[in-house]
């Protein structure tokens, strides 16, 4: 198996803890993998009256930091250029936005999530 493979199969591991964590956090999942012409945000959510764009960051191991440290500020342009179409193209402008990070680390102890609500603002 290739990394990218291993890489992609980390991912959606990832994903789907996430989603089940979200779920029990009261968030309701509208779209996974949304794609558009800017790229593709993991999970789009609403929480408490926002419409939520999430990053889903996994790990497997520590050895190259926490899966958060991962969406850096090009990372965060990519998925605001992303939730601006898709509000645009959902017509949800009038809508509060904001960006959330989970953050998965999958170790042979135990899966660990933490979340990180309102990560960061509309990156330009």
């Amino acid at each position: 198996m290739t990394s990218s493979n291993i890489n992609k199969k980390t991912g959606k591991r990832g994903e789907e803890i996430a989603v089940s964590f979200l779920k029990k956090k009261g968030y309701t999942i509208v779209e996974q993998n949304y794609r558009c012409v800017f790229g593709e945000i993991d999970i789009v959510a609403r929480h408490r009256g926002d419409i939520v764009f999430i990053e889903v960051k996994s790990r497997k191991s520590e050895n190259f930091g926490n899966p958060e440290e991962a969406v850096g500020f090009n990372k965060q342009r990519k998925m605001s250029q992303i939730a601006l179409n898709y509000l645009n193209e959902k017509r949800l402008d009038d809508h509060g936005a904001r960006f959330d990070v989970v953050a998965v680390k999958l170790l042979p102890d135990g899966n660990k999530v933490k979340l990180f609500t309102n990560a960061f603002e509309l990156a330009y």
